[in-house]
This record gives structure tokens, sequence and C-alpha cells, in this order.
């Protein structure tokens, strides 16, 4: 583990992932097909989801004897960690295995979904967008790197070329030592706290939220409205 860094055993009752609400849906396949067909679509779905092969003979970077089965939103807890951005990392996470973001405040977690989509609007310089995202609140309790007390860690870098490969070293190290993984003051939102979760045992008592909608309008600050 680098050195100078301190390890803190938290108990965090409660804190905020945002997802697609597309993720939260069932397939509007469902009212359109038999059983019979449902079951093929099924077996195709278990061919190309990365979640399913994770869950069933596990991937290059995830064991499916790690992943968890009967709790409330299993399928939500196994997708974070069995799909990743393909060819690019996440501050503490690589193209072949992701991680639980969450953050301890809803606007927290608002800002950092916010400025990647902003981030991909920008590519296009076109500033109009409407996405709905869901909350999924969770616990943790457990050792974990507390980056609170280091907000000059080069993992933090607000520029993601130096921020994520530095934040990939620090978790790759984190997770050698079995600690449940980081928590870290927001790059995105000054005096918003987040964590990363590095192993799906981590999360725990996972609950399903309000739905929020941010709207760009032809500006690169969106509107974050929860509509319920």
């Amino acid at each position: 583990m680098p050195e100078g860094l301190k390890v803190t055993r938290e108990a965090l009752p409660r804190t905020v992932r945002l997802v697609s609400t597309a993720r939260l849906r069932e397939s509007v396949l469902l009212g359109l097909v038999d059983a019979a067909e449902l079951d093929a679509l099924a077996e195709i779905e278990g061919a190309t989801s990365s979640r399913l092969i994770a869950e069933t003979r596990g991937t290059s970077a995830v064991d499916p004897r790690e992943l968890v089965f009967g709790v409330p939103h299993a399928a939500h807890i196994n997708a974070a960690f069995a799909y990743a951005r393909p060819h690019a990392l996440n501050r503490f996470n690589g193209p072949e295995r992701g991680a639980w973001y969450a953050a301890l405040e809803v606007e927290t977690s608002l800002a950092e979904v916010g400025f990647h989509l902003t981030q991909f609007l920008a590519a296009t310089g076109v500033y109009e967008a409407v996405v709905e995202y869901g909350e999924l609140y969770a616990s943790f309790a457990g050792e974990f790197i507390d980056l609170r007390a280091a907000p000059d860690h080069p993992a933090l870098n607000p520029d993601p070329a130096a921020g994520y490969p530095a934040g990939n070293r620090l978790a790759d190290a984190v997770r050698a030592e079995g600690l449940n993984g980081i928590i870290y003051p927001s790059v995105r939102l000054a005096g918003g706290t987040c964590i990363a979760a590095l192993f799906p045992h981590a999360v725990q008592s996972v609950a399903q939220g309000d739905v929020w909608r941010l709207t760009w309008a032809g500006s690169p600050e969106p509107v974050a409205q929860r509509i319920g």
C-alpha cells in the first residue's frame, strides 16, 4: 500500500449511485413475445450480456465466485463490476473490470455524471440532450483507503489523462490488500464525498430511490430536476 495514505474503518448508512433508467426497466419485449420466444431471447442475452457471462463463467478480471446472488438488486451490483468502458479508464477501474461508484449526496452524484455527459456533448459540439437517471441507495461498512486527507493525491487530478492512470494504480494496490474500496473528495463538486467500492460484497442493502432528469438546452450546464 502506498505510504502516507490513511486506512479508515467506516460505516456509511446511505450512499447514492445514479444509473440510467434504461437499466431499471423491464424489457419492452416482455409484452410482445410468448414464453417460448422469451426463452430464446434470454438465451441470446446470456450469450452476449457481460453480466450474465461474468455470473456463469467469469471474465478475465471478474471471478464469478466474488459476485453476489440472492440479494435485492444483485443484478445491478454485479453489472457494475462486469461492465466497464471498453478501451478506456475510469478513475479507479480499467476496461476489464468495473467498480461501484457512489456519493454521500445526490448533488455530488449529479455533478459527477453530469460532467461526463457534458464532455461527451462537447465532443459533438451540440449541447442538446435529455437523460434520466435513477437513484440506487447502498450502505457500506469496513475498511477503505481514505483520500479525504490527501486532496492532492495524483488520483484526484481533474484531468482524466493524469488522474485515471494514477487512480487505477491505487485501486490495484487497494484490491491486493483486500480493502473494500476508496473514499475520496469529489473532483467535480467541491465539498462532495465519493466512494468507489472495488468488490461486489462491499455493496450492501441496495434499494431504488427517485428518478432525476438532466437537461442540456444549448448550454454546457445541465438543469437537474427530480421527477419522482
